[in-house]
This record gives structure tokens, sequence and C-alpha cells, in this order.
């Protein structure tokens, strides 16, 4: 694939001081369009072959309302490369100053008429890091705006010390949300991020970010998520798998997965 490589000269200053940078676009019309079938195909016949815990659907009864897909580069050939060698790693590898560990690949979906808001939060605080070296990339497969909910950033939210106060929110794929977002602070530094397929996000740990709903009722929001670890954090092991235990099991308890 004949990748854009990021425009800018100072995208490691750049990512330390907004806590996320944008490339526009990362993979042209063609690349997309591969991609794009391969999403397609997975859908088909990858799906049915994954573990329930790693399916959220935002309708239980109805299987096409995808939410969320966990460990897709576990699946496919294709998603592994995107994963492990393409660009991205590369840009999470600048960004963090470390070699990027790829740890998670994700699709995300917001089904028109019914995908839920994303709610503010931070992704490191699920992370159990230390130190919180990590980066999340995200990839538009599609137009993504505010009406089918683009993802907005608290710009310099990543420079805080520590993570903000977080709670259960009861929302699928995103168990924990802040409780004290809304401050003057968060709203004048809020800044949206629309693009077309193919625009490339990657923020900090430590990022302040959330989306709103999908209030179009012909479009979905369809986009690959990629976590990478630094290689000098440490991973509290004990502490993350009881964390995915005790959710795993409220989750199957409410019927949710």
């Amino acid at each position: 694939m004949n990748q854009h490589a990021p425009e800018s000269a100072t995208l490691r200053s750049d990512f330390d001081r907004d806590g996320y940078v944008a490339v526009d676009p990362l993979y042209g019309p063609d690349e997309m369009a591969a991609i794009n079938a391969e999403v397609a195909r997975f859908l088909r016949e990858g799906v049915p072959q994954m573990p329930p815990e790693r399916v959220y659907l935002e309708d239980r009864n109805d299987p096409t309302s995808i939410k969320q897909l966990q460990k897709l580069f576990e699946y496919s050939p294709v998603f592994h490369a995107m994963m492990f060698d393409g660009p991205i790693r590369r840009i999470a590898a600048e960004v963090l100053g470390d070699e990027a560990v790829p740890v998670n690949m994700q699709f995300f979906n917001k089904p028109a008429g019914i995908g839920q808001p994303t709610p503010p939060h931070q992704d490191g605080y699920y992370f159990h890091l230390d130190p919180p070296a990590a980066v999340t990339g995200w990839l538009a497969l599609e137009p993504v705006d505010a009406e089918n909910g683009c993802i907005h950033y608290v710009r310099g939210s990543n420079r805080s010390e520590g993570f903000r106060p977080h709670g259960f929110t009861g929302v699928l794929g995103f168990s924990q949300g802040m409780t004290d977002f809304g401050t003057l602070e968060d709203k004048a530094g809020t800044v949206a991020c629309p693009g077309g397929p193919g625009t490339f996000l990657i923020h900090h740990s430590k990022t302040i970010h959330w989306a709103g709903p999908n209030n179009s009722l012909t479009r979905s929001r369809r986009a690959l998520g990629f976590i990478y670890y630094g290689a000098g954090a440490r991973l509290d092991v004990a502490a993350k798998e009881a964390y995915k235990q005790a959710l795993d099991a409220r989750l199957k308890a409410e019927g949710r997965i």
C-alpha cells in the first residue's frame, strides 16, 4: 500500500503539546478501498468465529448492530500487517519515543440512528500502566463529522497530573467515564476532529476524548482502532486481569455480551 507520510515535520512536538495528532489522510482512496473490502469480508466471515466477549452489539437481538470488535489482528493477515508492519506502528513509535508494542486492534461503529455517545474518558485509566506510556490510533473508514459522531479531544489534557476521576457508565465498550468532565478548561480546550476515509488520529493515554451519538438516519460511523504500549511501560497484570474479569462478569450478568 502506498501510504501517505505524515506532513508535519514536528509530529512528536505537536503530539507532546496537544496530546494528539491528525494525519489527513494516512491512506489514499485505493488503499482505503482495499481496507474496507477486508472489513466487509471480516464482518461476514470472521465475526461468527469470534468468542462473544470480543463482539459488542448495540442490540443483542440484532447481530448486525455491531458496536465493537476486539483483537482483530489475531483473525486476519491483512489486519495483522496493518497493526505490526504498517505506518501506524511507525507513527506510534515516533510519538512515544520508544518501541511501540502492539496490544489491541479494534473495529468501532456507531450504527445509523442508534449509535450511542462515547463518554468522556482517558484510555490510560483502563490500561494499568506505569508510566502511562501508551497511545491509541483511530482510522476513519468512512466520512466522519458532527452528525454521525466524530471524536473530540481536550487539547493539552495529556500534560495533566495522573488521571481524572472515572466511574461506571453502563456504556458497552466504554465502561468507565469521567465523573467530573465539563469544566471551563475542558470546554475551552475542546477540538472536534471530523475527516474523510483514511483520516488517522492518534492520542496519548491521558488525553481526554469523547464522541457524540450517531444522529444520522442513513450513515454509519465505522473506524479501526489501534492500541500500542511503550516498551518501557510496566503493566500491572493482576490489576488489569481483575478489572477485565469483573467487567466481563458484569456484562454477562446484564446480558450485554
